[in-house]
C-alpha cells in the first residue's frame, strides 16, 4: 500500500463512523417524540456502508476505503399507544411513537466511537512510523 493511502482510508473509516454517530443522536433524540399519525411519526435512520469496489478486487491493495452509500429508513412499525385523553390522539384514540430501540442505538454508539478512536489510532501510529523513518536519515 502506498506509504500516503492509510491516511485516505483511515479518513474514510472516520467520516464513515461520524455519519453513524450524528444518526445515533438523531434515532436517540427522536426516540421519545409522538404523532397523531401514522405516516409522520419518525423512523429509525440508519447509514449503509460498502467497500470501495475498485480497490476492493485489486489483490495488490490492502487497504479499502469505505463509502457512504446512504442512509435507510427502518421498516419496522411504529409504536401504537392507546391514549384517548393526549391531546396527540387520532380520531380512534391512539398516538404513534418511534421505532427507535434505544438500547440498539447506544450499543450503535458504543461501536461507532471505537471504531472512530481506532481510526484516529491507525492515523496517529501512521504518523509516527513515517516520523521515525525521516529521522533514520539523521
Amino acid at each position: 500500500m502506498p506509504s500516503m493511502k492509510i491516511f485516505d482510508v483511515a479518513g474514510s473509516g472516520m467520516n464513515a463512523q461520524s455519519l453513524r454517530l450524528n444518526l445515533v443522536a438523531s434515532n436517540i433524540s427522536n426516540a421519545n417524540s409522538i404523532s397523531s399519525s401514522i405516516d409522520e411519526v419518525y423512523k429509525s435512520r440508519q447509514p449503509v456502508f460498502a467497500a470501495e469496489l475498485k480497490g476492493a478486487m485489486d489483490k495488490s491493495q490492502t487497504g479499502v476505503k469505505v463509502n457512504v452509500l446512504g442512509v435507510v429508513e427502518s421498516q419496522a412499525p411504529a409504536v401504537m399507544e392507546y391514549a384517548p385523553h393526549h391531546p396527540m390522539a387520532d380520531d380512534q384514540g391512539y398516538i404513534y411513537k418511534p421505532n427507535v430501540n434505544t438500547v440498539e442505538e447506544m450499543a450503535n454508539m458504543m461501536s461507532a466511537s471505537r471504531s472512530y478512536q481506532n481510526n484516529i489510532e491507525v492515523l496517529n501510529t501512521a504518523k509516527d512510523l513515517m516520523l521515525q523513518t525521516l529521522r533514520m536519515g539523521q
